[in-house]
């Protein structure tokens, strides 16, 4: 038998920070939503007790570093499982984009083992597995539009957002969001985003206050580092999203569009500035 999971990636509408907490990790609120840009996962049991990965992108780890490989071994040694598996990832996330693309492959290889294991786990179980992965695996394993406090596993769905184009560019760099949080400070920040007046216009269904209320405190510190980051924002700007904002910790910067008719001409443009350009549409 073979389960097949998507793994879709996700899009910050809102990232605020409120202090570091004594385990070291910092205190956030953010709002987060799904677009359809995604990568599958196809599981299947191995004759032998063994996890195996691949994949056809040759950037990223199929061994213990990877996020999915973790998912399986957590699973199998929380819950005793004696059975092998092989998971090919079909990967079209980029990898340290701020898009959650190795969470949400660990969330779809919970889900996923689940039902191959037929080991009929609740949500409340796959999301403690969750938190133990990292800080973005609890929201992947539900998906949907929500707001996620603590550090990231303290969740509240909200509606969907009103639905848009989403034009997604990574430039050719990575980041390292415990290097991003390690050189956050919270005092450089001049103005933190409205947690209250992003969920009423979400609940509203108001496209032009989503944009208005778009922020992101972590591009005090990325595009600071990365100036290509701030360009590439610029780029977006000027060639017509009606809201503009980085991702997660960077350094994929994406663009809402409300009319279809200017989506090939903002992608047209940010090809000419980089490799990495997608467009999507918000999932629901």
């Amino acid at each position: 038998m073979k389960i097949y999971e998507k793994a879709p990636a996700k899009i910050n509408l809102l990232l605020d920070v409120l202090g570091k907490r004594e385990d070291g990790y910092h205190e956030i609120e953010m709002v987060m939503t799904m677009v359809d840009l995604a990568d599958r996962l196809e599981m299947e049991e191995l004759p032998r007790d063994a996890i195996v990965l691949s994949s056809q992108a040759g950037y990223i780890p199929l061994d213990e570093k990877n996020l999915a490989f973790q998912a399986a071994r957590l699973i199998k040694d929380r819950y005793g499982v004696k059975k092998g598996v092989y998971i090919h990832l079909d990967k079209h996330i980029p990898a340290a984009a701020g898009l959650a693309g190795g969470s949400s492959d660990a969330a779809a290889a919970l889900r996923g083992l689940n039902r191959l294991w037929q080991l009929n786990l609740s949500d409340a179980e796959l999301l403690e597995l969750a938190a133990e992965l990292g800080s973005d695996v609890p929201y992947c394993v539900r998906g949907g539009t929500a707001i996620a406090r603590g550090r990231g596993e303290k969740l509240e769905q909200l509606p969907s957002p009103p639905q848009c184009w989403v034009i997604l560019a990574k430039p050719q760099l990575n980041v390292s969001t415990a290097d991003v949080y390690g050189q956050f400070r919270l005092e450089k920040v001049k103005q933190h985003p409205s947690l209250e007046r992003m969920v009423k216009a979400i609940k509203a269904g108001s496209f032009r206050d989503m944009c208005a209320e778009l922020g992101n405190v972590l591009e005090t510190v990325t595009l600071e580092r990365h100036p290509e980051v701030r360009r590439l924002k610029e780029i977006m700007q000027r060639l017509g999203a009606d809201g503009v904002l980085m991702s997660g910790s960077g350094p994929t910067v994406f663009g809402l569009v409300a009319k279809e008719a200017k989506v090939p001409r903002i992608y047209n443009g940010l090809r000419g500035f980089c490799k990495d350009v997608f467009v999507a549409r918000m999932l629901t």
